[in-house]
């Protein structure tokens, strides 16, 4: 418990900064109040601000003025991934820290870095937990539960928290030990490259996905010869999972090109197999 209460970082001038169970706090307050209160004007700034708290009361306890201060910038407009983007909270972290012990750095610097980096790194969080870990796993637990088990759901819940809370955790002490140096890596050249990869990944995970889950064929049959066969084989036989692309083009074209609701989308789809299977077709 002693090394919890030791500063991280020894400075020259004998100040003590933040120690272990600090930054513990910050990062929890964050993951269990990152949207507990939100609104479209401040988003996930109150749960950034209400994180700040038990700081504020450590490093301004006589200083009511800056403790204003300190909480009025991070009360400001906030939103990204809450996984990933909890980098930007460890850079910060280290910003307001040097600010409170008096180090030369500016009192808007933690808003402007806040601001910088939300948006790269919501593309970025979303790349890798929407586009990769989220499919992957649905994926292995739907499997799990193709029988009817709760396996698959048990299965998911868990490995989502485990997973979730160890990128958080890792990538917000990543960012408090790099501080600014971390925005060259996350938002320069070696980010777009890194991006790019993500992003192909993600299109190969989702396409394994579709292809084995997406289960779409039909019942008409055509004539081979003298003989009636059936559609369904002939279309294996040239491109299997054709019918499964199909539906899954048109399903991100209704998603993404015409911004159409995942109710919507449902609905269509459901409408669209009940005419398929009424005229004979599925």
């Amino acid at each position: 418990m002693a090394n919890n209460e030791e500063p991280l970082v020894k400075r020259a001038d004998g100040k003590k900064g933040l120690t272990k169970h600090d930054l513990n706090q910050l990062w929890y307050r964050w993951q269990v109040g990152w949207f507990s209160s939100s609104s479209y004007e401040k988003l996930e700034s109150h749960g950034f601000a209400w994180s700040y708290i038990p700081f504020a009361e450590k490093f301004y306890k006589d200083d009511p003025e800056g403790k204003a201060r300190l909480l009025t910038r991070h009360s400001q407009f906030y939103n990204t991934e809450p996984q990933v983007g909890t980098v930007i909270n460890g850079i910060v972290a280290a910003l307001e820290e040097g600010i409170a012990l008096g180090d030369d750095i500016p009192e808007e610097m933690p808003t402007s870095v806040k601001t910088a980096l939300m948006g790269p790194l919501a593309g970025l969080g979303d790349s890798i937990i929407q586009g990769i870990v989220v499919p992957t796993l649905l994926s292995i637990g739907m499997s799990l539960s193709s029988d009817g088990s709760v396996a698959g759901p048990i299965f998911y819940i868990i490995t989502w928290l485990i997973i979730g809370l160890a990128i958080s955790y890792g990538m917000f002490r990543y960012g408090y030990k790099m501080g600014l140096g971390a925005i060259d890596t996350l938002v320069g050249e070696k980010s777009m490259r890194l991006m790019d990869a993500i992003n192909v990944l993600g299109i190969i995970v989702v396409g394994t996905l579709a292809a084995g889950k997406v289960a779409v064929s039909t019942i008409v049959q055509i004539p081979h010869g003298a003989e009636m066969g059936a559609l369904q084989d002939t279309l294996d036989g040239v491109f299997p999972g054709l019918l499964a692309l199909i539906v899954t083009m048109v399903t991100w074209w209704m998603l993404n090109k015409k911004q159409w609701s995942a109710t919507k989308v449902l609905l269509v789809l459901t409408a669209g197999v009940i005419v398929l299977c009424c005229i004979g077709f599925l």
